[in-house]
Order: C-alpha cells, then structure tokens, then sequence
C-alpha cells in the first residue's frame, strides 16, 4: 500500500480535488491531503513555516491507522524536513529523493547575476539548504537519477553520506513513446514543420527544451549553420515551448528566442529550420517518431543537464542520440550505447558527431536499436521498481505490523507530574 501525503487547499482559484482529504488512485494507492497553515494556496517558498503544523497532523494521521509504515520516502527540501521529524518520532526508516538541491540552485543563480539577498527573499534559500542538511544526515538511503548528482550536487554538502546513495534513475513511459508506424507522416504536425521546410523530406536533426539560455541551442544553430554538409543532407528542427510574441516572455526567453532568429538570419538557414510557435503536449512523442521516420538524430546541447528526460523519451522512440558531455547524459549514454556525447561550446565537435550518424545508415541503425533495448532494461518503470525494492528491503526489518499505542498513553507512560506556585512574587522576586 502506498499512502501519499501532500498539502489540502481550499481555494477557489485551484482545482476542487486539492480540497478532497482522500483521493483513491488505484486499490492499493491513495492521496491523503492534510491541513497545513491557512487553507489557501501558498508558494512553496513560503511554507516552511508551516511544515511543522505538517507534521504534526500527519504523525496524528498515522496513529489514527492500524499500523504504522514500513518505510518513509521523501521529495524535495521541504518534504525531507517533514520526514525527519516523522523518522525521529517514530523510527520508521527515511529514503530521500532531493531532486534539486539548493546549494547547486544557488550557485547557478548567483552566475546568472541575482544578488546573495535577492536569492534569499525570493527562494528562502537558506532554509532550503539548512534542511537539506538535516535531511542527509537522518535518512537511511538516499536515491539519486546520475552518479554526477551524487559527485557534483551531493558533493557541496556538509553531511555528503556518498556511501548512504545510490542511482536508480527513473523510468519513461514505453506506452506513450515508442518507435514510429508506417503512417507517422499523415499526422497534422508534419505539416506543421512542412511550411518551415524547402524539402520535408531530409533527416531532422531535432532539439526539444525549453528557450533557456542554459539549454545551449544556439551552439546547434551555430554548428548546423557552420556545416555546409549538414546544411544539405538535414533539416534542423527546434522546438522549444510556446509563445505567441517573444516580447511577452520574460528577459531569459526572449533573449534566447532572438539570438537563434539572428542567428537562422546569419547563415540564411530559411527553408532548412522549423521553429513551430506552438504545440500541445501530445504531440510530443509524435514529434520524436516524426524524427524517427525521417532516420535523424535527437540533440541534447545543453551546459549541463541534471538528468536528460527527453533523452530517454527520444531513445524510445527509437532516434540516436548525440548529447552534452555534461552531467546525466554521461549515464544514459553508457548504459544505452545509442550515441555520442559532445562538448557543448565546441560547434565543430557536435556537427561531427551528427554527421557521422547520419551518413551512416548502418551506425543509425544500431544506435536505435541499442537504444530501443538499453530504454527498456534501464529506464523503464518496472525496472525502476525492481531497483527500488532491491535497495529498500534491507532498510525494512519489521517482519510483522507495529502495534499502535494511543499517543497520549504512550507520551505519559514515563512521565512525572510536577506543579509550580508563585506566592506574593517570592520565587520570581519581581511583578513579571
């Protein structure tokens, strides 16, 4: 049974369901919703000081239930505070994903030109980062996506337990992303990017983020652009969000959006770069078996990347793969065998790469076929669930239910009564 405990909100602004104390997701799985502060929504920022009120009522919760749980497992800073408090109480064994850390979040965002004090007003940083502390030191197993994580992420801490981690990188879904039918051409986005396009037809080289300066795509347009071979055997495809006009979107994504329009400008690539405007979020593994098709090549350029999701989901669908050399692609890449990993700054290095894939039909061919396999031994979610309980078994030495004491029994067993009066100020010895 899996009991997942999150904050209830009552606010006309979101969604009813956030109201529902208990929403049922399977037999065996349920949201439990438990008050935590004012019943509106709050930025999680600014929870912290309500995480205690949390757990309060969720160590209340548990008594109220026939058994306590076998194990713990906690999300993210503030749900890692919440947990120690719960292990610490009651001795049930802590497992911790942080996901993102704030000592790395910090340090990214001090590079990106925000001040010490900007960060701390609007992040509450340095809670994040004091209860992520208090979270490696109490938990009994912590579970990372890459080894980088646990190196380079991990590694900033002051209570950095390497031998209490370990990689279980989570899975795709093989339903939703799988390699391309004969008809994958009819579907409305091909036509889509067919405006963009002087010969649909060609090999795409494909990139799908988000317009963020640290996604790199510029280094892709400049390598494709740079390439006079490339230029002729591929088409370059970027997607990268939704807009309606990049003035509206931030200073980050406006300036990433415009310097790849100059760019396209630059080396005269019309005809040859499809930049949709918009797609929905179904026609994501469509735009992967479209590359497919096509025989192309997934391109993840990043500076560095945590861990690579549209890797797995590219590599699903059945596309090589050539990515940054920079954090969880190293992995994927190593236990897949379905391409090349690229310094992203050098232009030359990345159109290389792209051009050896494919203007060689037979290493396409076995990159995506590696890749097909290598995704479904280590990246699906039943391989991620066979990791899982294979670390976590040991931390469950309960053999039997625990029996539940009413709390208040149990709190007072052991305890002394005491009363204290103060007569006429004698023992405090002034009016207050």
């Amino acid at each position: 049974r899996v009991d997942l405990f999150t904050r209830r909100i009552i606010d006309s602004s979101v969604d009813p369901d956030y109201a529902q104390p208990l929403e049922p997701l399977c037999e065996k799985a349920q949201i439990v919703r438990l008050p935590a502060g004012p019943d509106d929504y709050i930025r999680k920022e600014e929870l912290w000081d309500h995480l205690d009120n949390f757990a309060d009522n969720l160590i209340e919760w548990l008594y109220q239930q026939p058994r306590l749980p076998d194990l713990i497992h906690t999300h993210y800073a503030d749900a890692g505070y919440v947990g120690c408090r719960i292990a610490n109480q009651t001795g049930i064994p802590l497992v911790h994903t942080g996901h993102s850390l704030g000592r790395d979040k910090r340090k990214q965002l001090l590079a990106n030109g925000l001040s010490a004090s900007e960060i701390e007003t609007r992040y509450n940083i340095s809670r994040r980062i004091e209860a992520e502390e208090e979270t490696l030191a109490t938990a009994n197993l912590v579970i990372t996506s890459t080894s980088n994580e646990i190196e380079d992420q991990y590694g900033l801490y002051d209570c950095y337990s390497p031998e209490r981690m370990t990689v279980i990188p989570p899975g795709t879904d093989l339903k939703a992303f799988h390699p391309p039918s004969d008809d994958e051409q009819q579907h409305p986005f091909q036509q889509t990017l067919a405006r963009f396009l002087n010969d649909p037809g060609k090999p795409m080289v494909l990139a799908l983020s988000r317009a963020d300066e640290r996604k790199n795509i510029a280094s892709l347009v400049t390598a494709y652009g740079e390439s006079e071979r490339l230029r002729d055997i591929a088409n370059l495809v970027l997607v990268l969000g939704n807009r309606e006009d990049i003035r509206d979107l931030g200073d980050g994504p406006e300036a990433v959006l415009t310097e790849i329009l100059v760019l396209i400008d630059k080396y005269d690539l019309y005809g040859k770069v499809a930049i949709p405007k918009h797609h929905e979020a179904d026609d994501v593994p469509t735009i992967y078996r479209l590359a497919a098709a096509s025989k192309g090549v997934f391109v993840n350029p990043a500076l560095t990347e945590p861990f690579g999701l549209t890797l797995l989901e590219a590599a699903a669908s059945g596309l090589p793969l050539v990515a940054t050399e920079n954090g969880g692609p190293v992995d994927i890449l190593q236990n897949c065998q379905n391409g090349y990993l690229i310094d992203p700054l050098d232009t030359d290095d990345i159109a290389a790469k792209l051009l050896h894939i494919m203007t060689t039909p037979q290493q396409w061919q076995t990159f995506s076929e590696q890749g097909l396999s290598g995704v479904k031994r280590y990246y699906s979610w039943h391989a991620h669930t066979q990791s899982y309980l294979e670390q976590v078994r040991p931390l469950i030495t309960r053999q039997s239910p625990a029996p539940i004491r009413d709390p208040a029994q149990k709190a007072g067993r052991n305890n002394l009564g005491a009363i204290i009066s103060d007569i006429d100020q004698n023992l405090l010895g002034h009016p207050e």
